[in-house]
């Protein structure tokens, strides 16, 4: 199973469109589908049926009379562009959440539906639009928002690695992570069931950007497209406008045709915009941003040499600052998961990595071992020699573990002298071999500290999930390991002791 088919396959907490979707996918799906079956689907929710005739009266379309029925906008749109714009509202409505989950979803869907007015402008001016436009151009980064909700963390990092080092996003995501945001929402949309014509434009968008799909209309429009909406809503405003004005030209798209594109862009999008309950930020004709920037310099006066000047110290300033704080910020998730006083995974790591690995073992038949392991007679090194004895004690064997345990295996403080070790597609008997390996370690370790170098034993407790053992909780694995660590306690300490979850 590839790494993109391994992240859908996982319960991933996304938003999800409104059960009307569900109908309208199925009357995408169906080539089959009647005026009659699409305008009952739609009527049935006045809100969506409101929204599709404010779009239908739009001067995105400019109906030549006032479009008063579901019938008339299907008339005028055709069912298949109907279709996709019942679906861009559903969808669009339905996957949006809080500010609070780390993910702004209103700049996601401006975006959005800003590309998809692009798409469709750039669509007509190149004689190749088709009902699947709209649709496919708001989709397209679809992937970006489940890559997020996936794994923040790591997606975070990729993005501050973008903004320092420039390099496109999609490369950073395929070296980070074996796929990109196009391919993972590409496969989403197809197992959601929509045509193929639209999950393949969105899986091809970032190809035409590498130059392989130059000369093809088709494959250009979702490519000029995501540019025309950087323009208003990305950091490389001036490059992004290059791109399309030298991509057009290609088409006879020249001069002031191109920029009357761009124009139109915002101009449509500001009336699109409403329909999709989206504010429209600061967004606003290119025209008038220009305008309104040589206002600015009129007024500070500057010369075209103090501008490049300036311009250049403050790229060199902001590609600095954004390098810092990836570095700051990847120390901070460092030390949010690390242990202070031995350096290892700390409690909460043990336990998101241990729910995570539980998840993975039941999901796909694998085994897991885990390890619990507590100090003999610890409290008596810290009565006798002292608190900072003990912690050089605690060090000693965090950097013992370290180097009896394998690459794979994860070492975690759990709680004052225990320690955990989670094994992945380990067994019992590799569990064991493991939990032995590191009893005679410890035992065998001479311990210097500021009292004198010291000897001493620790208690072990293993246990494994086997394939065939049915769903497990990572309680139930972390109740088997502690209740053998007792055992072995009980049983006279410095030994190890199994524990099966069949036993729990």
């Amino acid at each position: 199973m590839s790494a993109l088919h391994k992240v859908l396959k996982q319960d991933i907490k996304l938003p999800s469109p409104p059960a009307i979707a569900v109908h309208i996918l199925d009357a995408v799906r169906r080539d089959d589908s009647s005026f009659r079956d699409l305008g009952r689907i739609i009527a049935s929710d006045p809100a969506l049926s409101a929204k599709i005739l404010r779009v239908a009266n739009s001067t995105f379309y400019s109906p030549k009379y006032p479009v008063d029925t579901i019938e008339k906008a299907i008339a005028l749109l055709g069912i298949d562009q109907l279709k996709n714009i019942a679906l861009s509202f559903v969808i669009a409505q339905g996957m949006r959440g809080t500010a609070g989950e780390g993910f702004d979803f209103d700049y996601f869907w401006r975006r959005a539906v800003t590309a998809a007015v692009g798409a469709e402008l750039v669509a007509q001016h190149l004689n190749c639009k088709t009902g699947d436009t709209f649709v496919s151009a708001l989709l397209m980064d679809l992937g970006v928002m489940v890559m997020h909700f996936w794994d923040p963390g790591s997606y975070a990092q990729a993005l501050s690695d973008k903004r320092a080092s420039g390099e496109r996003l999609a490369a950073v995501e395929r070296r980070m992570f074996g796929f990109d945001h196009s391919e993972l929402g590409a496969e989403l949309l197809r197992s959601w069931g929509l045509p193929e014509s639209i999950w393949q434009a969105v899986g091809k968008h970032h190809v035409c950007a590498a130059g392989s799909e130059a000369g093809r209309p088709a494959g250009d429009v979702l490519c000029l497209a995501d540019a025309l909406s950087s323009i208003y809503h990305g950091s490389r405003c001036s490059q992004r406008i290059a791109y399309v004005k030298e991509r057009l030209a290609r088409y006879g798209v020249e001069g002031e045709e191109v920029d009357a594109l761009i124009d139109a862009v915002a101009e449509k999008t500001l009336e699109v915009l409403s329909s999709f309950d989206l504010a429209p930020g600061e967004l606003r004709p290119f025209s008038q941003m220009l305008q309104e920037a040589n206002e600015e310099l009129g007024k500070l006066n500057l010369s075209y040499e103090q501008l490049v000047v300036e311009l250049k110290q403050a790229k060199d300033k902001a590609e600095r600052l954004a390098r810092e704080l990836g570095e700051a910020n990847e120390k901070l998730r460092e030390l949010a998961f690390r242990d202070g006083l031995t350096g290892l995974y700390n409690h909460r790591y043990f336990q998101d990595l241990l729910d995570q690995e539980m998840g993975r073992a039941v999901r796909y038949g694998r085994p897991l071992g885990l390890v619990l392991i507590d100090i003999d007679h610890f409290k008596a090194i810290n009565d006798n020699h002292g608190h900072p004895v003990g912690d050089q004690v605690l060090k000693a064997i965090g950097v013992q573990f370290g180097a009896l345990t394998r690459r794979t295996d994860v070492v975690a403080r759990y709680g004052g002298e225990e320690f955990a070790i989670v094994l992945p597609e380990t067994d019992a008997k590799g569990v064991m071999v493991l939990a032995q390996r590191l009893r005679r370690g410890i035992e065998q370790m001479q311990i210097s500290t500021d009292a004198g170098p010291l000897t001493l034993t620790v208690s072990v407790g293993a246990t494994s999930y086997e394939p065939g053992m049915g769903p497990r909780s990572k309680g139930e694995l972390i109740d088997a390991a502690d209740g053998a660590l007792y055992a072995s306690k009980r049983g006279g300490r410095n030994r190890v002791s199994l524990g099966t979850l069949s036993e729990v």
